[in-house]
């Protein structure tokens, strides 16, 4: 079921795979410790990238759209985390309402769906869909590949509470992004828990503040474990005000890109990496891989094609991109088969709770595979979350994955500590 990995720069990871073996006893202390300060969000996963070299997360999601991409054998994992999250948010729950994404065509979404309404069920739930499509006005089955049924209902909302016709839920479990806005119906539910919160969503939220919080949990992590931040954090940069079809902003962008180039290329020398740098701009709102080009000079902004440019300025629900993160780019050495890989790693509340590969085979590995082509191959963590200290670093399982799982709950506690910082009520207070 573990698809075999080729790792052809492995030599520093294996130095940094041994230190974080040797410090297992402190690492789970310390996120232990890192819990009770922070709390954090219902769901998430986080894309790592291994270059052989590092091993840092690119991007971290927080409203994880592919859980029908993780195997069987992990659901009982799933329950349990769901189980210990609800009875901290609301130990009495009866009733969850789940709301997804308005695109109700696609196949692998709604798998996605009802994997995640499976989990819940088992984790004690009646669980019901509510849809934010105002076209919907009464119940809409869906009919899925493997034979289950998906019954999307339109929403009811009374002054302070949202649910549906003859359903009143504790909690909603909010599957939907909010890349086009936060919906007024989601607005001033004081008396329910929304999960995540509305502020998590892209109306909302941006890279640039996540791996801005990413870099401070990374230098308190590096420091505890003694090593260099830089193996495990992205460097990145954050510009606004930019309009790739009318050339604005052009400048800025190219010293930043210059800027980040300058910082990876030290580190390269420092650790005698070969490579060539290169950084990736992204959206800093919004997921589904749009908005994002791959840069290994600064002088490539300036000739890119109208295409190009069209490309770059819009994302998901058609929003338009004015402020960018330039991250660094971090190669992936991982392979499955011949295709080229990275791994996605799920968690519910602190818990890792599986993953998969994303895989493509008409990508490089310096390119982003969040893109059409893509494919998935299951990951189970089950047998393999728990490090085995006499085993060689390398090994795989259980040691490769053990690293992404702490690598991804530190994504998951800077998520935590993004949460807090960008709340508005606590902004308010």
């Amino acid at each position: 079921m573990v698809p075999h990995l080729v790792t052809a720069l492995n030599g520093p990871l294996l130095d940094l795979e041994r230190k974080i073996l040797d410090a297992t006893p402190a690492i789970e202390r310390w996120f232990r410790l890192e819990w009770q300060e922070h709390t954090p969000p219902f769901y998430c996963s986080v894309d790592l990238r291994n270059a052989g070299f590092k091993l840092a997360p690119v991007d971290t999601n927080l409203f994880p759209g592919g859980f029908n991409n993780l195997p069987h054998e992990v659901l009982p994992l799933a329950v349990q985390a769901a189980m210990a999250s609800i009875e901290k948010i609301c130990p009495d729950a009866k009733n969850l309402l789940i709301i997804p994404e308005r695109h109700t065509r696609n196949a692998f979404y709604l798998e996605n769906v009802a994997r995640l309404a499976t989990i819940m069920r088992q984790a004690g739930l009646n669980v019901r869909f509510g849809t934010l499509d105002e076209s919907i006005q009464g119940p809409v089955t869906i009919a899925l590949a493997d034979g289950q049924k998906i019954v999307l209902e339109p929403l009811e909302r009374t002054p302070r509470r949202l649910g549906l016709k003859n359903f009143d839920p504790c909690s909603i479990l909010l599957n939907n992004d909010l890349s086009a806005g936060v919906p007024s119906v989601l607005e001033n539910l004081h008396e329910q828990y929304l999960l995540p919160p509305l502020h998590a969503g892209w109306a909302v939220r941006r890279k640039s503040t996540h791996f801005s919080c990413y870099e401070d949990v990374a230098k308190k992590f590096a420091k505890m474990v003694e090593i260099d931040p830089w193996m495990v954090n992205p460097y990145h940069a954050h510009v606004e005000g930019v309009d790739f079809p009318a050339r604005t902003g052009e400048e800025a962008l190219a010293d930043a890109i210059d800027g980040v180039l300058k910082k990876i290329a030290r580190k390269y020398r420092e650790y005698g990496i070969t490579e060539r740098p290169y950084v990736v701009i992204k959206s800093d709102a919004g997921t589904d891989g749009r908005g994002v080009m791959t840069v290994h000079d600064a002088a490539e902004v300036a000739s890119l094609t109208k295409r190009e440019r069209e490309r770059m300025s819009v994302t998901k629900d058609g929003l338009e991109v004015h402020d960018v993160i330039v991250q660094e780019g971090v190669y992936t050495f991982e392979r499955v088969g011949d295709e080229v890989a990275e791994p996605v790693v799920y968690m519910i509340d602190r818990y890792v709770v599986g993953g998969f590969y994303r895989v493509h085979g008409s990508r490089e590995r310096d390119q982003n595979l969040n893109a059409p082509g893509m494919h998935f191959v299951p990951l189970g963590f089950e047998h393999t979350a728990l490090p085995d200290a006499h085993a060689k670093p390398g090994a795989a399982p259980p040691n490769r994955f053990y690293m992404y799982g702490v690598v991804a709950r530190l994504g998951l506690l800077a998520a935590s500590v993004e949460l807090e910082k960008t709340d508005p009520e606590a902004i308010q207070v």
